[in-house]
């Protein structure tokens, strides 16, 4: 079969033997790959497990097939050590981003600055990672045109040696809660006490609960990393600008609750303000005085 297969394609025994070998080795590590995997999803009901377990034997069996081709290619080289020390230096010199994202698909595999499911940003590009490869992960993109970190449907692929040259902000390491803020402007003739007290009820009522899961989560946090935690109940700061006083609510939330959280918030607001005389919403204006007199706003 061998010297037919040979001379059919016009090329050496010897390169025809290893051709045939490549084939199987293909059908063999394809084959183990199909059926592992179709094992994991019967097996395996949860599909965050299910999905790691399926990464890592892709990924030993990638490991195995690409040794099987070097010893199949490269006659001569019994030590491991020798193919991959020309394999490296060759990659090295002709692929090298190439061999920077595979340095970055380790870094992240040995480090953990994030996992599948967590929201990062990096390098100006923020969403949730659905997938992480030899060369790019991939993530499902948040904000951007869309407000408050709300999907916007595409998936980015992101080359792993970014995480290498850039800062990466993940919301879910430490503790799965951020900061948010809520300004409120209201006009300097409102009665901005009793402003301050609406709101902070209902920061307190629609928010509060959040602060005991973020309490223990940063217990949690500060054996790994210097964490002060610092005021974790809601709370209302008061400034003034140009428009009248700005009543600012901050409160503690799940980084993909947040839209929900501030709209539930806002109808409160307005419901209780809408019930009190005294306490009207602000908005640009301008006002025009002269000596000994004084215009209404414009």
């Amino acid at each position: 079969m061998i010297v037919e297969l040979a001379a059919f394609l016009n090329l050496s025994e010897m390169v025809a033997e290893h051709l045939v070998y490549t084939l199987g080795a293909l059908v063999v590590f394809v084959a183990l790959r199909l059926i592992t995997s179709m094992i994991i999803r019967r097996n395996v009901q949860d599909e965050k497990r299910s999905y790691n377990l399926r990464k890592t034997f892709t990924y030993v069996y990638s490991g195995l097939f690409l040794f099987s081709m070097g010893s199949i290619w490269l006659n001569g080289m019994d030590s491991i050590g020798t193919f991959l020390g020309l394999t490296s230096a060759g990659l090295a010199i002709a692929l090298h981003d190439t061999i920077a994202n595979l340095a970055g698909f380790f870094f992240i595999e040995a480090r953990k600055p994030f996992r599948v499911g967590e929201r990062v940003e990096i390098n100006g590009v923020q969403g949730d990672v659905i997938d992480v490869r030899l060369f790019q992960f991939s993530i499902v993109e948040v904000g951007n045109w869309v407000d408050a970190d709300q999907s916007t449907g595409r998936i980015i692929h992101v080359p792993n040696s970014h995480v290498l040259k850039y800062p990466t902000a993940n919301s879910h390491v430490g503790f799965e809660y951020i900061w948010n803020e809520i300004p409120v402007l209201i006009t300097f003739e409102s009665d901005w006490r009793r402003a301050k007290e609406l709101m902070l009820a209902i920061a307190g009522e629609q928010a509060e609960s959040l602060s005991t899961g973020a309490q223990n989560q940063i217990r949690r946090a500060a054996r790994k990393y210097l964490i002060v935690a610092g005021k974790l109940t809601p709370i209302v700061y008061t400034s003034v600008k140009d428009s009248g006083v700005m009543l600012t609510i901050r409160y503690l939330v799940n980084p993909r609750m947040r839209r929900g959280t501030e709209q539930k918030i806002w109808e409160e607001i307005l419901t209780a303000f809408q019930a009190e005389p005294q306490i009207d919403l602000a908005y640009p204006t301008i006002r025009y005085f002269t000596p000994g007199n004084v215009l209404p706003p414009a």
